[in-house]
Order: structure tokens, then C-alpha cells, then sequence
């Protein structure tokens, strides 16, 4: 099965300081049809104008990953964590029991423009943790590189939850293939540019999910950024 998610038809929050974009039901938008995929409960493409951001807010028993592309995003929490994530960088923040942090744009010209994705742990209750990671673009060209898994393989962030993670870059003449494995299922969202993937054309925003397909191809990508989540 192949079913494509076509990137106007996600859910939408413009606060004019703040703009996003729901692929799965979450805050004010509910979707019975699309209330998340396997573990992936949230992906949302955000954008938070200069100089503006979340204040302390709370998160508990989600895993937390984001994946900055344009500008950079100041992270802090009650754990003593404080870092400023770019493009390149993957952050991940297990909730776990409950978690405080704020996240601001604290640039004044630009703004940030990120994908905050939720991953439902395989078990609840555990104690927090923060982990950021730096995968260049290099590590991500024509290739799908791991960036997220369970066991923390390849010097990914780790993640408690039976799934991995991998992003790519393509462009004229760029190509990957992924195998999946019987019984796991793939879901690949676009971040930017256009791609082919397993036939099927798909521009930023786009998302195609894949159950029972023996692997995901990735062809004709066009200046594209992806993310592909291996899913029990």
C-alpha cells in the first residue's frame, strides 16, 4: 500500500509570529484519518518570525526530535540544557516523566524555519534526556544517512522506540534505495524541493506512507531534502 499525503491538505495555525503546518492532528486540528503513523505521532513544519519563540512549556512521555532548515532555534530546559541548534544539527529530548524548555528565534533579520517531530516511546515513564548530534551535509548527500535509531547506530541520537530515522539530499542524478523489512512499515515526508519516490511525484510537504512495500526508492530529486522513518 502507497498513499500519498499531499502537503495543502495538512492541517494549518498561522499566529502571525508563528506558522505551521500539522501533517497529523495536533492542538486545534483533528483528523480521525490522520492521527499519526505506527510511533510518529507529530511531524510539523514550523516557521517562528525573528526575535520570537515559546516560552517554558511542559512535555511528558514523547520522544522529541528537531530537525532545523533555515536559521537556528535557542533551546533550554530544566534539565540544565542550553544549546542553539542550525541546519545540520538533529536535537532530541526525551520527555520522559515531564520536562520544562523554551525554544526562541533569537535573530532579529531571519526567520526559523524547523520540523518538530513526536515519536510515542515504547515505554512510558522514563527519566528525561537531551542529546543533539551534527550530521553536515556531506554525511546527507545522494544518501539516505542514519540520523536517529534505538541503539544510538552510527553515532545517531538515540531514540526509545523501535524506529530509524535517515535524511537525504538530492539532487540532478541522485539516487537511494531502502529496504524494508516484512511487517515494518516507511513513511517519508519532503521537507524542501521535489522527488520521486517508488513513482510517484512528490514536492515539499508532500509525505508518502508505505506498508507491506518491500522498499522505498528515491529518484529525480530536485534541490530535495528528505526524512524516511523505518517504523514497527
Amino acid at each position: 500500500m502507497v498513499e500519498v499525503r499531499k502537503s495543502e491538505a495538512r492541517g494549518h495555525a498561522n499566529h502571525g509570529w508563528f506558522d505551521s503546518w500539522h501533517s497529523f492532528s495536533f492542538a486545534d486540528y483533528y483528523d480521525p484519518q490522520h492521527m499519526g503513523f505506527g510511533a510518529l505521532r507529530v511531524i510539523n513544519e514550523d516557521r517562528v518570525a525573528p526575535g520570537a519563540g515559546f516560552g517554558a512549556h511542559g512535555h511528558r512521555n514523547m520522544e522529541i526530535i528537531s530537525y532545523v532548515l533555515d536559521g537556528e532555534l535557542a533551546h533550554q530546559d530544566n534539565m540544565g540544557n542550553g544549546s542553539v541548534i542550525r541546519p545540520g544539527d538533529v536535537q532530541r529530548m526525551s520527555a520522559g516523566t515531564g520536562v520544562m524548555h523554551s525554544e526562541y528565534n533569537h535573530a532579529q533579520d531571519c526567520s526559523t524555519h524547523f520540523l518538530q517531530i513526536w515519536i510515542e516511546p515504547a515505554t512510558f515513564g522514563l527519566a528525561p534526556g537531551y542529546e543533539e548530534k551534527r550530521f553536515d551535509e556531506a554525511q546527507k548527500r545522494g544518501r539516505l544517512c542514519l540520523i536517529a535509531s534505538r541503539d544510538g547506530q552510527d553515532g545517531t541520537v538515540v531514540v526509545h522506540q523501535d524506529m530509524k530515522l535517515y535524511a537525504g539530499l538530492f539532487g540532478d542524478g541522485e539516487h537511494a534505495e531502502l529496504p524494508v523489512a516484512p511487517g515494518r512499515r516507511a513513511y517519508l515526508h519532503v521537507a524542501r524541493g521535489e522527488i520521486v519516490a517508488n513513482g510517484v511525484a512528490l514536492k515539499a510537504g508532500d509525505a508518502l506512507k508505505l506498508v507491506d512495500e518491500p522498499r522505498v526508492v528515491l529518484a529525480e530529486g530536485r534541490e530535495a531534502e528528505v526524512l524516511l522513518f523505518d517504523l514497527a
